[in-house]
């Protein structure tokens, strides 16, 4: 029989899906058959499975950890927001509805019934289920209807184990203040407790942990050092992604409002001749990038708006003018084009806009999402490239007839005359090391970085070692319960 443990956060970005990670890695490597669970997740940053659907990129990794081929059921309810106050929400890998917060509010404890069934689904396959919790359950305004943290915990019986992060400040009133928050119910099924991104000697906070402990009566579970090689595991939030200085070749990425699916960043970040350089709202695209990188959009017509009102557009047409490359993946293809047409309002209003111009093609967005895992070939050298499509919308135009990958014998992407402005469809491709390499000696870049896979591996394990080393990993497996 399959058990379960669920690991909680006394806030967001507190570590949970990076330790979670590094559990299953690290459970997997005691002959366990690990399963990585969110019942639900907020991110615009998500991952195609094997079953056809889409989840969050972080259960994507975590599956990986576990050593398992990532499933929709890892992930039944995915929200991806499209405005500040509303989401695509994704049920079971497919597309449910758009609905605002206050709405999806009021119908998340509907979704129930498919969280508990993707669960136990998952758990008649597995030894032990890695439950991830969401935001914090200290949120007790959200506790009625809940289906992310406390709610789910209690529906499915599983114990918790609550996470504090100790590089924001005072997580001794993290701790100590979710326990005095919550309903008795929700407090008792707390077991355990641990302490995330300690700096310095964990010895240190002995007093803080017994503290934590006296006041909670929850097991303290360890006081987990930062793990500095966290930076090369791919990242679930938008804030996560910073610029890494690096060789002399620098890559300018706009820092989209609704950027999506960035983790195409992650092989080139991982590159020491190259350096990302994220490009926040108010700040000019630089003049010195040899590459502006135009990533994927929730929103398209909405970011390609801000686009313009942060005066990137005109940093763009100079950047070309110069001579520079520019590259639009996904939302940042359908971006270079002529015109983008939403007849249907699926994006927002029905609208019909202006591109930007680079590449002579135009998008019409379709109710119907491509979700597809890919294997394609690039044109010019011949090299294979893996990766995934998801996205809205057909693009076509005279453009398209300089495609410069290959999918199953069709054409894909875009190039103008001159060769410097590409786009296409697939994420992923930079994780073809031989792509990557072909890539960046165009620029002018070389790569000599491991192959980009095996160092995720690699950081995986060294991420399984650093837990096993901190934290009683004995003790939060006999904290796990049956599922039933």
């Amino acid at each position: 029989m399959a058990k379960a443990i669920m690991i909680q956060g006394a806030g967001s970005n507190v570590g949970k899906s990076l330790v979670v990670a590094g559990l299953a890695r690290a459970f997997a490597a005691r002959g366990l058959r690990v399963a990585p669970f969110k019942p639900q997740n907020m991110s615009n940053n998500a991952a195609v499975t094997v079953d056809g659907g889409e989840i969050g990129r972080a259960q994507a990794l975590q599956a990986r950890a576990a050593g398992r081929d990532p499933v929709v059921d890892m992930n039944p309810v995915l929200l991806k927001p499209e405005t500040d106050t509303g989401a695509q929400v994704i049920v079971q890998g497919q597309r449910f509805a758009t609905l605002r917060a206050r709405d999806y509010g009021q119908q998340k404890a509907s979704l129930m019934p498919k969280v508990l069934q993707s669960y136990h689904r998952l758990a008649a396959g597995a030894d032990l289920v890695l439950v991830e919790g969401a935001g914090s359950p200290a949120e007790i305004n959200l506790r009625a209807g809940d289906i992310a943290n406390m709610g789910f915990a209690e529906a499915a019986d599983v114990p918790v184990v609550l996470l504090g992060d100790i590089d924001r400040g005072g997580v001794i009133a993290q701790l100590v203040g979710t326990h005095a928050v919550l309903p008795l119910e929700d407090r008792a099924r707390i077991k355990g407790f641990a302490v995330n991104k300690f700096r310095g000697d964990p010895t240190l906070f002995a007093e803080g942990m017994d503290a934590i402990a006296a006041r909670t009566g929850w097991a303290p579970l360890g006081v987990l050092p930062h793990f500095a090689q966290a930076w090369k595991l791919p990242a679930e939030d938008v804030m996560d992604i910073r610029s890494r200085p690096g060789g002399a070749l620098k890559i300018a990425v706009p820092r989209l409002n609704r950027i999506a699916n960035f983790d195409d960043l992650d092989p080139l970040n991982a590159e020491p001749g190259v350096s990302v350089e994220i490009v926040p709202p108010g700040r000019a695209l630089p003049g010195d990038a040899a590459l502006v990188l135009i990533p994927g959009s929730k929103s398209t017509i909405a970011d390609l708006a801000d686009f313009r009102a942060q005066g990137w557009d005109v940093d763009l047409f100079a950047h070309v003018r110069r001579g520079g490359h520019v590259l639009g993946l996904c939302g940042g293809y359908q971006m270079l084009g002529r015109e983008i047409a939403d007849p249907e309002g699926l994006e927002g209003p029905p609208d019909r806009t202006r591109g930007l111009g680079l590449l002579d093609v135009t998008t019409v967005m379709r109710p119907e999402k491509r979700l597809s895992l890919t294997r394609a070939r690039d044109r010019a050298s011949g090299e294979p490239v893996e990766g995934y499509e998801i996205h809205l919308g057909d693009t076509t135009g005279p453009d398209g007839a300089r495609a410069w990958l290959e999918i199953d014998g069709r054409p894909e992407g875009a190039e103008s005359a001159d060769g410097r402005v590409r786009g296409c469809y697939l994420h992923g491709l930079f994780a073809a090391d031989g792509f990557r390499a072909r890539y960046l000696d165009r620029l002018g870049g070389t790569a000599g970085q491991a192959p980009y896979e095996a160092g995720l591996d690699a950081t995986l394990d060294a991420l399984a070692a650093h837990l096993d080393d901190a934290l009683d990993l004995d003790r939060l497996l006999e904290l796990a319960a049956p599922v039933c």
